[in-house]
C-alpha cells in the first residue's frame, strides 16, 4: 500500500465512565504495548513512534458526564501488564460452574427477555438502562456518539491512512452502527480494513434486534465497509454470552461484504481488587492474541516493514 499513509488502529470503548481521554489513551496503550512486545517488539516501537497510530474515540464523558478515577485502576492494570497469562487460578475461576451457570442463566434471558426483571443483577440493571438510552437515542446522544466515531473514520480516509477499528463491549454496537449508517444512509467512502470486536454483545438476539439493518435482507441488512472481521471473546464474558459472530454474520461472507470472518477465545486475567473481571478492556488489549492480531495487520501496512 505504497499510496497510503502510515496505519491508524482507533479504539471505541464500551460502557461505564471512563477515565479523563488523554490518561485512559495512556492507559489502554500500555496494555497494548505490553503485549505487543511479547509477540512483535518491531511492531510495538513502530506504534509508539507514530504520533497518531492510536486513536481513541471517547464517547462516554458526554454520555454519562462524568470521569472515573484512574487511581481506581491503576494497580490493577500495572499487575495485568506484569502478569505475562492468566494463571491456573485465573483460568478455574472463568471455568467455574458458577460462571457457566451465570451464563446460562444469561442466555435464557436472552431468548425470553419477560424473564430479565427477575434475574438482572444491580450491575446488569445499569447496564440495560444505559443500552436502552442508546438504543432509544435519547436526547440524540447515540447519534452524537456515533458521529464522534464517523469524524475520525472520515478523517483517516481523507488522509489514505488503513484504519483497524476496535470496537470493545457496546463500542462494537456503536462501530458496526456507525459503519452500517456510513454506507447505507450516508453513502460515505470509508473502508475499515480490519475491525476487531472485543468481549461483543452483537451475539445477543436482543442487539441484533436492534442493531442498524436488523430489518432489512440480504446486503441491505449489512455494514457494506469492513473489509476483514475477527471477533475475540473472554472464556467467562457474560457480556459476549455468545462467542461466536460468525454463525451470526456469516451471510456477509456468503455475500463477499467480508473477505474473512473469524472467532477466537482467550483468557482474560485482569483483576480488580482481587476480583477477576474477565470482560475488562485492560485485560483484552494486554493479551497476546490481540497483539498478535494488530502486530500483523500493523506488518501487513506499514510500507517500511512490509
Amino acid at each position: 500500500m505504497s499510496d497510503s499513509a502510515h496505519p491508524i488502529v482507533l479504539y471505541v470503548p464500551g460502557l461505564l465512565p471512563k477515565p479523563e481521554p488523554g490518561v485512559h489513551r495512556e492507559a489502554l496503550l500500555r496494555c497494548l504495548f505490553a503485549g505487543l512486545e511479547r509477540t512483535d517488539e518491531a511492531v510495538a516501537h513502530a506504534l509508539a513512534s507514530t504520533a497518531g497510530g492510536f486513536d481513541l474515540v471517547a464517547w462516554t464523558y458526554d454520555f454519562y458526564r462524568e470521569h472515573r478515577d484512574f487511581e481506581i485502576d491503576r494497580g490493577a492494570i500495572d499487575n495485568v501488564i506484569s502478569q505475562r497469562a492468566a494463571s491456573e487460578r485465573d483460568i478455574a475461576e472463568a471455568t467455574s460452574w458458577k460462571r457457566k451457570l451465570m451464563r446460562w442463566i444469561y442466555r435464557l434471558g436472552d431468548r425470553l427477555p419477560f424473564l430479565i426483571p427477575h434475574i438482572a443483577s444491580e450491575r446488569t440493571e445499569l447496564h440495560l438502562r444505559d443500552l436502552r438510552r442508546y438504543i432509544l437515542d435519547d436526547n440524540g446522544i447515540a447519534e452524537h456518539t456515533r458521529r464522534m466515531l464517523k469524524v475520525a473514520l472520515r478523517a483517516a480516509t481523507e488522509g489514505r491512512h488503513p484504519v483497524l477499528l476496535v470496537g470493545h463491549s457496546m463500542g462494537s454496537v456503536i462501530a458496526y452502527d456507525a459503519l452500517w449508517e456510513m454506507s447505507h444512509n450516508e453513502r460515505d467512502h470509508v473502508k475499515v480494513d480490519l475491525l476487531l470486536t472485543m468481549g461483543s454483545p452483537l451475539g445477543q438476539r436482543y442487539m441484533q434486534k436492534r442493531i442498524k439493518g436488523s430489518a432489512r435482507l440480504g446486503r441491505d441488512r449489512y455494514p457494506q465497509n469492513i473489509r476483514h472481521w475477527k471477533n475475540l471473546s473472554a472464556v467467562g464474558d457474560l457480556t459476549a454470552i455468545d462467542p461466536r459472530l460468525k454463525n451470526d454474520f456469516g451471510e456477509m461472507l456468503a455475500l463477499g461484504m467480508v473477505e474473512s470472518f473469524e472467532d477466537d477465545r482467550i483468557y482474560n486475567h485482569f483483576r480488580l481488587d482481587g476480583w477477576l473481571n474477565v470482560h475488562s478492556e485492560y485485560g483484552y488489549l494486554v493479551n497476546e492474541k490481540t497483539a498478535r492480531t494488530i502486530a500483523t495487520w500493523w506488518r501487513s501496512h506499514d510500507s517500511a516493514m512490509s
